[in-house]
């Protein structure tokens, strides 16, 4: 038996005390109150209520090596980015590598792959899939419902897999920026729990009315947090805390715990924190993990600051994982093998060419922290009948490249990004992840594109003949390297960007989402750019 004293914080009777837990066989078979003074806490480790691993550029194991010290014990996990990619065989991929670590990790049947019909996708997941998935025990929830059109026209084929997550009672999550009055109704009538693409206070209650829960998120791109954290106090029963999407050196610096310790330095209330991290995505999504009661897991991380959670030891069934910011286990390695398709020829500069058919077009505006980009308006001057990249505008031109067969690069303009010089590139393209590229000189584009190209996936930086990668061996999404050696290799190629003028947090992360159609307003797919408002592709030029 193993006996760990602390002061416990018990959020079901919502009191501090100091006391003994004692455990046996992954489970606490006692809990002791004592009469002393005690300088650590122990209290319930936290759930990411919604997370795609993928976008940490490292697999489930390594993920785990990087949160868990931190006090995430749980993840809600959406494997849509594989899907598009690898399709079954990608999700596949994941279930078995999480297995491989402690961590809870809760998996999502991808609802939406492709995403919309407006892009190419490496795969597709059918209502037949679906239906093979949720016979799979890790399989928790219909993961998040894009296609929210869709479910407000009663498509068959949505419709379908919704039917077959309530034929399993097993949630449904949603996707829903900026639905609101009758039609979010009509979208949370149809069995849809949560969503995590609230950007508004005023879009949150609305759909918090209608019985739908909230989740809060915080990522190294979407940053909802500072507009939604009235929700702690308003409705501590029915949100919870995300990250969506965390690159890799942001996850060595926090996760949960900093929305937490955020939420509780601006006044709220430590059990509705608690409540909001841990116990209400745990009830939500029936994650099998302990709450500190007497029969549960052994599940808990030990602090000694309320204020500003920072774990000194984390427990998961009654096993040591983590201690002072260095997880205890180790990770089997995986052997990649044929695990990132890309059937393209290099490009040259001129097919990335733009003609001056017009110099009054439209431009995706980049808006800080959101997922979400305006439609601008801009006037480019020609030269030699083409239309250039002007850093003075910060008007850059951007192409998407379908990766999976050959095709012609779509181009458009973005403002925003901030890059002086060179070009940034990634195979993260969301959510059909075809190559994604923003550049200064169309020699920069060309050759960031073609070492993407030549590695089969990664990231990328170049500067004229300069060119500096991070190979992502799996899907061109993941690293199936060390997660610290990665993020150290991200942290260097995110600095190189910046040195050369991008001045957003995170240049590649935003790149990553600038093809999300189901994004407003303004997008660009390998098939052409696309308004998110009409639901319509749209032409560049404007006269």
């Amino acid at each position: 038996m193993i006996e760990i004293k602390g002061n416990i914080v018990d959020i079901h009777k919502r009191r501090i005390f100091p006391g003994i837990v004692c455990i046996e066989d992954e489970r606490i078979i006692a809990i002791q109150e004592i009469q002393e003074e005690l300088d650590s806490y122990i209290l319930p480790g936290f759930v990411d209520a919604h997370v795609h691993i993928e976008s940490s550029m490292i697999i489930p194991t390594e993920f785990s090596r990087l949160c868990i010290p931190h006090g995430t014990i749980a993840t809600v996990s959406d494997p849509h980015e594989i899907a598009n990619v690898l399709g079954m065989k990608g999700i596949e991929f994941m279930l078995d590598n999480a297995k491989q670590s402690p961590l809870t990790i809760i998996f999502g049947a991808p609802s939406c792959v492709p995403a919309t019909d407006f892009e190419t996708a490496g795969s597709v997941i059918t209502v037949d899939d679906i239906e093979q998935l949720f016979s799979n025990p890790q399989i928790g929830y219909l993961s998040e419902m894009m296609n929210y059109p869709g479910v407000l026209n009663k498509d068959a084929n949505v419709m379908a897999k919704v039917a077959i997550a309530h034929a399993y009672n097993k949630p449904i999550d949603g996707h829903a920026p900026g639905l609101k009055g009758d039609a979010a109704r009509a979208y949370i009538g149809a069995g849809i729990s949560t969503d995590h693409e609230c950007f508004t206070l005023e879009e949150a209650i609305d759909k918090i009315a209608y019985g739908m829960n909230i989740l809060i998120r915080e990522g190294s791109a979407a940053k909802n947090f500072e507009a939604l954290h009235t929700l702690i106090g308003m409705h501590p029963d029915t949100c919870m805390f995300c990250s969506d999407d965390k690159h890799p050196n942001d996850l060595l610096h926090g996760h949960i715990n900093t929305i937490a310790s955020r939420s509780i330095s601006l006044g709220y209330d430590i059990f509705d924190v608690l409540t909001i991290a841990h116990l209400n995505p745990k009830n939500h999504y029936s994650i099998p993990i302990g709450s500190l009661n007497i029969g549960d897991y052994a599940d808990f991380l030990i602090c000694t600051d309320l204020n500003i959670i920072t774990p000194s030891t984390v427990y998961i069934k009654g096993r040591k994982v983590a201690e002072n910011g260095n997880a205890l286990f180790e990770v089997p390695s995986f052997d990649c093998i044929d695990f990132s398709p890309c059937a393209i020829s290099t490009i040259m500069p001129q097919d990335l060419s733009i003609p001056a058919l017009s110099t009054h077009i439209r431009v995706i505006g980049c808006i800080p922290g959101e997922l979400t980009t305006h439609s601008l308006d801009a006037i480019l001057a020609s030269k030699d009948g083409l239309l250039y990249s002007d850093i003075e505008q910060d008007i850059l031109k951007i192409t998407i490249i379908n990766r999976y067969s050959e095709s012609i690069p779509a181009l458009a303009f973005v403002k925003g990004i901030g890059l002086k010089q060179g070009a940034i590139a990634s195979t993260i393209a969301h959510d059909s992840h075809n190559i994604i590229c923003i550049g200064v000189d169309d020699e920069s584009m060309t050759n960031a594109i073609n070492e993407l190209i030549t590695c089969k996936g990664g990231i990328a930086y170049a500067n004229g003949s300069y060119v500096d990668c991070l190979p992502l061996n799996i899907a061109g999404l993941m690293s199936s390297d060390d997660g610290y050696h990665v993020a150290s290799e991200y942290e260097r190629l995110d600095g190189i960007v910046r040195q050369h003028g991008s001045n957003i947090h995170a240049p590649f992360m935003t790149l990553s989402f600038l093809g999300l159609l189901v994004i407003p307003s303004l997008k660009l797919s390998d098939k052409g750019l696309f308004d998110g408002e009409s639901f319509t592709f749209t032409s560049l030029y404007l006269d």
